[in-house]
């Protein structure tokens, strides 16, 4: 817990979003987390579709029924549980570059 605290920290600090991933015990897959608060921007409503698109990729991938996928979406908060382990550094990143092309100006 403490590293995740540091890091969210360190997030707010340096104006980034902040994503977690932490292991489902019910599916053995991962449930990603993104956090916008700890920056001063916000989704745009392109990012917002965009990161959809991305996950929706993902439950392709993974063939699973609904029971084992699900996610919510907003300008703030995102997340998203089912992405596999084979695709969850790759997820990530997209993710954060998503945030960083997507996003609203800030003032």
């Amino acid at each position: 817990m403490f590293e995740y605290d540091k890091h969210y920290k360190e997030c707010r600090q340096l104006n980034k979003p902040f994503i977690k991933a932490k292991i489902n015990p019910r599916h053995g897959n991962y449930y990603v987390q993104i956090d916008l608060i700890t920056c001063n921007y916000e989704l745009t409503d392109k990012g917002l579709v965009e990161i959809k698109k991305l996950f929706d990729k993902e439950i392709k991938f993974l063939n699973m029924s609904a029971d084992f996928t699900n996610f919510s979406i907003d300008d703030e908060l995102a997340w998203f549980d089912g992405v596999s382990i084979e695709h969850l550094d790759d997820f990530c990143n997209s993710l954060y570059d998503l945030t960083q092309k997507h996003r609203l100006k800030s003032d």
